[in-house]
């Protein structure tokens, strides 16, 4: 290597972490316009990955951060023929019911009048009017009602591709132009001005239901928006109160909460007592009790007590903030399947355009003339706009997410919700997860008599440890008033124990598979060990290295309760024809003691699982063949969450394991684990439902079309329904709610 290349190398910067930019994507109107944009954002010098939704009408671009990344980005996006939006433009807002319905109403009103005289005929009335006032009708649905899809269809031609919008405006104008050409060259011909004016009026009356429709999908997302409060009354140093627009609240500041308002952010109780409703997080609908230390959520509802806060949070890092950004990141997400649809739907437009002139050409050496033929081939255009195909999955999973967040599952990406139905085996984190996890030291046996002392070194050897067990042992010194010296030179040894010095003593405090491994001799103390065990209890020993050897001084016993719902939500899970495992790092007969209180088999248990091995569990299921679940709320749990192929965290555990998992249980309710499967399923099923019928219409209709079965003005309604359909179909999915267990 010479001396110039090792230069630039050691000049060169440490690669930047990527940037994430979501913006609005206005004008897209079917499966094409997706795979357009997507296709010119990853153009874009720097872009790494684009993701285009079209139910939510926006994109999120993961790019390398540059001068002027953000503005080439939107530059591509207008340069591809859409508009490109802040991302949160519509998201706190929710319009009238008939906002937009100005253009459709417009074009009712036109087009009644042609339509009439068909009607007519069915009853034996020949109304026809004249050609001059059917132009006059015609041409303004035609060129300024329809002028979007011109606009829309002009750009995709100049990318090289096609969309719904080429597909309209050609098949429209070849009816219109048609009706032209018979008008100025025949005598009393029939025209066709009422198909394209009918089709373009019903199919902007199709995406006017539309984008209805796609207004309650999102409405998990505004209501969401709507729980922060704008006015918050901030304590002054004089103890004056002065109320603040919320976004000029800091991280400090002493807030007054008063009955019935919202919490305007995240912080802890300073004074008085109340009951919160937070409901919206946890979708558990009993008010929780508050008094001074409690923390409190933002956008969570005062009860009946006045109360002062200390502000821990505010804006984009509050609880609430990050719901909403696992919301949005879900609905804006994009499911394996739909990547399978978004490749189809690239080669569709084409592969239609080519049919239609076949169908031409087809009728035309059929003998029919150039007027059939057209209109065959008009038929065949607008039949086969793949607008469906294009909402069918994004629909449903905007849908399915936001419901499940209003029963407290938040899920983190699309992945998860499409992969949880498939779930065979879920595996549960035993401490935390499945019981209380606030163990209690039940009992504290000292074969030399003096357990005060022994007491004492044990809890000065554990005062200044986290660790559940370790705790309780600190609180029972306390109950019992026993004076707790300091420790020194403390070490932690991870999933063993811990060891340092108290009062000039060598000690140490472990699980017993350590003591094994160093040799301790347990003596007598052998067989209250194995009594314990039985009973389910978790036991460690303090052990003294003394001159002689290591000599266990006391043993203790721990004892944690199973959560109330955990047997009967176990039980539901086995009721589906789930596998279930427990995993642990308690030794086997402490396990298999709290497996048999929750109805769990014995090799339904995985014990003395070291943290760092847990992951290598869940991956080993997997190489089986296994789909699986992992379910925790610790730190040492983020691996295995990671590792399984959906991850589920307890909102009542660690940050690290929420951000691990794919899915969120906002409250320590094991009976959310059937909810976030039976929510992956319904949402599954609708998504499959949508692709059969989105995919049948089209493929039944083309045929029809070209032979002639159907004319464009049907063929136009049947198209605009087909998108209403598979909305309506996705927001039955609101109606959901959790199961029984």
């Amino acid at each position: 290597m010479n001396t110039a290349t090792t230069a630039s190398i050691l000049e060169r910067p440490a690669q930047e972490p990527l940037a994430t930019l979501d913006l609005g994507v206005g004008g897209m109107t079917c499966a094409s316009c997706v795979g357009r944009v997507e296709r010119a954002l990853k153009k874009v010098p720097g872009v790494q990955a684009a993701t285009v939704n079209l139910a939510t009408e926006s994109a999120r671009v993961v790019f390398a951060p540059a001068d002027q990344a953000e503005a080439q980005i939107r530059r591509a996006v207008r340069e591809a023929g859409y508009e490109p939006r802040a991302a949160t433009a519509q998201a706190g807002q929710e319009g009238s019911a008939w906002a937009g319905f100005a253009p459709v109403g417009i074009g009712l009103l036109l087009s009644a009048p042609l339509v009439l005289p068909m009607l007519g005929d069915l009853l034996g009335y020949h109304w026809m009017l004249p050609a001059w006032l059917q132009f006059l009708l015609a041409t303004p649905v035609q060129f300024v009602l329809g002028a979007r899809f011109y606009k829309a269809g002009w750009h995709a031609l100049r990318a090289g591709s096609g969309n719904m919008d080429l597909l309209v405006a050609l098949g429209t104008s070849a009816g219109w132009g048609l009706s032209v050409w018979l008008w100025l060259t025949h005598e009393s011909p029939h025209l066709y001005f009422e198909a394209s004016a009918v089709v373009i009026t019903l199919v902007l009356l199709g995406k006017w239901l539309e984008a209805r429709a796609k207004r309650q999908t999102t409405a998990a997302i505004r209501a969401l928006h709507a729980l922060k409060p704008d006015i918050a009354h901030v304590i002054r140093r004089n103890g004056q109160e002065l109320d603040l627009p919320l976004d000029e609240v800091l991280p400090g500041d002493r807030l007054v909460v008063r009955p019935g308002e919202r919490v305007p952010a995240d912080g802890l109780v300073e004074e008085g007592r109340t009951q919160v409703d937070e409901s919206m997080l946890t979708g558990e609908p009993l008010p929780v009790p508050k008094a001074a230390g409690g923390r409190l959520t933002g956008g969570s509802i005062n009860g009946e007590g006045r109360l002062v806060m200390q502000v821990t949070a505010v804006g984009s890092e509050t609880v609430l903030a990050r719901i909403i950004r696992l919301v949005e990141d879900a609905q804006a997400g994009k499911a394996p399947i739909q990547r399978l649809v978004d490749r189809v739907s690239s080669v569709f437009v084409p592969v239609v355009l080519v049919i239609a002139v076949a169908t031409a050409l087809g009728w035309l050496v059929a003998g029919v003339g150039i007027e059939a033929a057209l209109i065959h081939a008009v038929t065949v255009l607008v039949i086969a706009c793949p607008c469906a195909l294009g909402l069918a999955t994004p629909a449903a999973i905007m849908a399915g997410t936001g419901v499940a967040a209003s029963q407290g599952i938040l899920v983190k990406d699309a992945q998860a919700l499409e992969l949880a139905h498939r779930v065979d085996t879920v595996v549960f984190d035993k401490t935390g997860t499945l019981t209380v996890g606030r163990p209690r030291l039940v009992a504290f046996v000292a074969p030399g008599g003096d357990e005060r002392a022994q007491l004492a070194l044990a809890a000065g050897l554990q005062a200044g440890s986290e660790h559940p067990l370790a705790r309780a042992v600190v609180q029972r010194a306390q109950e019992q008033s026993v004076a707790v010296p300091t420790a020194t030179g403390l070490r932690a040894v991870p999933g063993r124990g811990t060891e340092g010095e108290v009062a000039g003593r060598q000690l140490l405090i472990g699980s017993l598979a350590w003591l094994q491994e160093l040799g301790v001799p347990l003596g007598s103390l052998q067989q209250e060990i194995e009594r314990w065990q039985l009973q389910g209890a978790t036991v460690s020993a303090l052990v003294e290295r003394a001159p002689g050897g290591l000599v266990a001084r006391a043993l203790m016993v721990f004892a944690d309760e199973p959560k109330p719902e955990a047997a009967q939500a176990l039980a539901g899970l086995r009721a589906r024809g789930l596998r279930l495992m427990m995993i642990s790092g308690d030794n086997r007969a402490a396990a298999l003691g709290m497996a048999r209180r929750l109805g769990l088999a014995e090799e339904e248990v995985m014990a003395e699982v070291l943290p760092g091995d847990k992951s290598s569990r869940i991956a080993g299921l997997r190489e089986g063949g296994h789909v699986v679940a992992m379910v925790g709320d610790g730190v040492n749990d983020a691996p295995a969450l990671a590792a399984a192929d959906v991850g589920m965290a307890m909102a009542t555990g660690t940050d690290v394991a929420m951000h691990a998992a794919g899915v969120t249980l906002m409250r320590g309710d094991l009976r959310l684990v059937a909810g976030a499967l039976d929510i992956s399923d319904r949402t599954v099923r609708k998504i499959r439902q949508n692709l059969f019928w989105a995919f049948i219409y089209n493929v039944a209709g083309i045929p029809l079309a070209a032979l002639g079965f159907l004319s464009p003005v049907v063929a136009g309604a049947a198209m605009a329904m087909s998108s209403v359909s598979v909305m309506a179909n996705a927001l039955l999915l609101k109606r959901w709610r959790l199961p029984d267990a």
